[in-house]
């Protein structure tokens, strides 16, 4: 999948069984926004767009009618940092108040379409990226160095996995989920993989491996991988 802008926001699907390029209509135009799919559609939401009426708003793209649909709830704000789609709902967080260490955190629900605030506990002072694999619920701690937390859904608490060497990652970081695998992409392109298959032994050993970084100190904003 390609987003690509011009005056508007144009997205292109590119199908593997016939390898070619799609063109699935006109999106709302965003910038800083948030993606993810789920149910088979494409949901596009916050962000800041110079023609956008309403910035509490969202899109959904469904490929059985190569189409969107626009939505709006006060609920969604513009300064979008991070998203994950976690058993079947999509998880937002909005950032931190300037005032107060509490983050603004909302989840939907397909069934409902409707937007709400997401448990306190389970983002309760999380300012760095996530991923979610396989219904796991992955934080990089980046307060001190890269570490990385795991949420445990029964005892409802975070647990430290693990430190990642200063030698492989270079924060600010991002998280990418692909498969069974997701990756740490920091400054420069510094990436170190982890397989969370392995994050369920008893020792909770992390299985990493690394990808050497580009001569740069370019900052990563966002990294995402969609398929429908």
């Amino acid at each position: 999948m390609l987003l690509a802008r011009s005056t508007v926001m144009m997205l292109h699907l590119y199908f593997l069984q016939s390898f070619s390029w799609v063109k699935a209509g006109i999106i709302s135009p965003r910038c800083y926004f948030a993606c993810e799919v789920l149910d088979g559609k494409i949901f596009s939401f916050g962000g800041l767009g110079s023609n956008s009426s309403d910035p509490h708003s969202w899109d959904i793209y469904d490929p059985c009618t190569n189409s969107w649909r626009f939505h709006s709830d006060p609920s969604i704000v513009p300064e979008i940092e991070d998203s994950v789609v976690m058993d079947g709902k999509i998880y937002i967080r909005c950032g931190t108040s300037a005032l107060t260490s509490h983050v603004y955190a909302v989840v939907y629900e397909p069934s409902s379409g409707i937007w709400q605030h997401a448990d306190a506990d389970m983002v309760a002072g999380r300012q760095d990226p996530a991923v979610a694999v396989d219904g796991t619920l992955y934080v990089l701690d980046q307060s001190s160095g890269t570490r990385l937390m795991i949420w445990q859904k029964e005892s409802r608490e975070w647990i430290p996995v693990g430190r990642l060497s200063s030698l492989l990652t270079r924060p600010p970081c991002q998280l990418v989920a692909i498969g069974k695998k997701f990756y740490v992409v920091g400054r420069g392109l510094s990436t170190v993989t982890f397989d969370a298959e392995n994050a369920g032994n008893m020792e909770w050993v992390m299985v990493s491996s690394s990808i050497p970084n580009l001569n740069s100190d370019d900052d990563v904003i966002s990294c995402k991988c969609l398929s429908i």
